[in-house]
């Protein structure tokens, strides 16, 4: 039997990571994963799906080249070339992982891990053979998969998750997207771009509801104007499958409605990973799907861990990584501060892509807060207007009393690389006053962080 400081079950962006900081602090690690090294993050996930939207981008892009001056003879979208450039882009970001691992030294055991007492993992190999391993710390950071309904039962052929949304032999003529969160509208602008017809079902009041009201109505336009079709506070009841395509019956509040698609993409969300895993066995507690642990993720057995997408927070990758590398720094009694879940930046890739962090404006009032909430749209953006994007703004919302920042939307082109700025400044706990009075580049697209700032003060210069 093998013996490790540290066994992590799991390879994703929260596995490998903690994986990586264990054996920086010392440790002997092993890593146990069934499928490719990276998780469902790097192979099926965060990195091929925006290598796929870079592809629509760039199709995009040669759509409108006459808008930049340019004259470019017709294009067409190849979607095999499409496939095969994301899982290039995925495979090779999946061997940079084991490149790390052999850097540090860690141990890749390929097979499916369970837990056992006495700080023993079984791990059965893709023959059925059972090697068990001890080790005296053993991270759980199984992940998830794709959300099943009851009446959208994923087929992989006509109804499908995000997984066969990203490798499919041929683009479809119509697509139905259900669901709007971050999964849902990343492909259903990729398809869109790209030429399908497509429809998206959203049970709630709008579009990506998770973000900032004025986001969602932003998306909607955008998506409408791209040729869209949205139904929202919508619900697919069933799906008719036994044709050549699909038949969903659609309950809307007009009334309902047949949608007839070639397919039907169910994008409602992430299931956790939990199942024969040993946790009933050791006694792990869990709640409502997900494992129970405190602030530096330590279940109720001694020795057992657990991070990402199956504890508490939002099922984010880097948020994974950070929740593992507080868990080994604690094992390793460095003391690291707990995580700050209210900092948490959040990302989607579509076009407009959107980026937030903290408390929406609705959020904030419920919350009691007296607020100053500043916005300055991209359409008063020297960068923006320079690169043909000026749809989107970047709204900030802060406490009127002490300057606090409480939160950031924005909406527009390439956002999620703006929004650290934000996070980094709430962190520091930086007030309105801070960022108005640092300087910006000029011409950029982080000016209209500045400017929304300023906004909020009643001290906008360029609105």
């Amino acid at each position: 039997m093998a013996n490790y400081d540290l066994i992590v079950i799991g390879s994703g962006p929260g596995g490998y990571v903690a994986a990586i900081r264990a054996s920086q602090l010392g440790m002997k690690v092993g890593v146990v994963e069934k499928a490719e090294l990276g998780g469902i993050c790097l192979n099926w996930g965060c990195i091929p799906t925006k290598a796929l939207l870079k592809s629509a981008n760039v199709f995009e892009y040669i759509q409108h080249a006459t808008d930049y001056g340019i004259n470019v003879k017709e294009a067409s979208p190849d979607m095999t070339g499409m496939v095969k450039r994301s899982r290039d882009v995925a495979a090779g970001m999946s061997k940079g992982v084991q490149f790390l691992f052999k850097k540090n030294k860690i141990d890749q055991i390929v097979g499916f891990g369970k837990l056992k007492k006495g700080g023993k993992v079984e791990v059965t190999d893709a023959a059925g053979k059972k090697t068990d391993y001890e080790a005296k710390h053993i991270i759980v950071a199984t992940g998830g998969r794709s959300r099943e309904l009851p009446n959208l039962k994923i087929d992989g052929k006509k109804i499908i998750g995000y997984r066969e949304a990203m490798v499919l032999p041929q683009r479809p003529q119509k697509l139905l997207v259900v669901g709007s969160g971050a999964i849902g509208v990343e492909f259903a602008y990729f398809y869109s771009t790209i030429g399908t017809e497509v429809t998206i079902v959203e049970f709630l009041p709008r579009i990506v509801p998770v973000e900032d009201e004025e986001v969602s109505k932003q998306l909607e336009r955008s998506f409408k104007k791209a040729g869209m079709t949205i139904y929202t506070n919508s619900e697919v009841t069933k799906v008719d499958t036994s044709g050549k395509g699909c038949v969903s019956t659609v309950k809307t509040p007009a009334g309902e409605i047949k949608i007839e698609t070639d397919i039907v993409l169910s994008a409602v969300g992430v299931s956790t990973n939990l199942e024969n895993i040993g946790l009933e066995e050791l006694g792990v507690k869990t709640d409502k799907g997900r494992v129970t642990v405190d602030d530096f993720y330590r279940t109720n057995v001694p020795g057992i861990y657990a991070i990402g997408d199956i504890v508490k927070g939002p099922a984010l990758a880097h948020v994974a990584s950070a929740e593992g590398i507080i868990c080994v720094e604690n094992i390793a009694g460095k003391k690291p501060e707990p995580l700050n879940y209210g900092n948490l930046p959040g990302c989607t890739y579509c076009s407009p892509e959107i980026a937030s962090v903290g408390m929406t404006e609705e959020q904030a009032k419920k919350a009691g807060y007296e607020i100053k909430v500043g916005k300055f749209p991209f359409s008063a953006s020297g960068k923006a207007k320079a690169a043909g994007a000026p749809d989107g703004f970047v709204k900030v919302i802060f406490d009127a009393k002490y300057g606090e920042w409480l939160g950031a939307h924005m909406i527009g082109h390439n956002v999620t690389e703006l929004i650290a700025e934000v996070v980094i400044a709430r962190k520091l706990e930086t007030t309105g006053h801070d960022v108005i009075k640092t300087v910006h580049p000029h011409p950029t697209m982080s000016e209209a962080i500045m400017e929304a700032a300023a906004a909020a003060y009643g001290e906008v210069i360029h609105l």
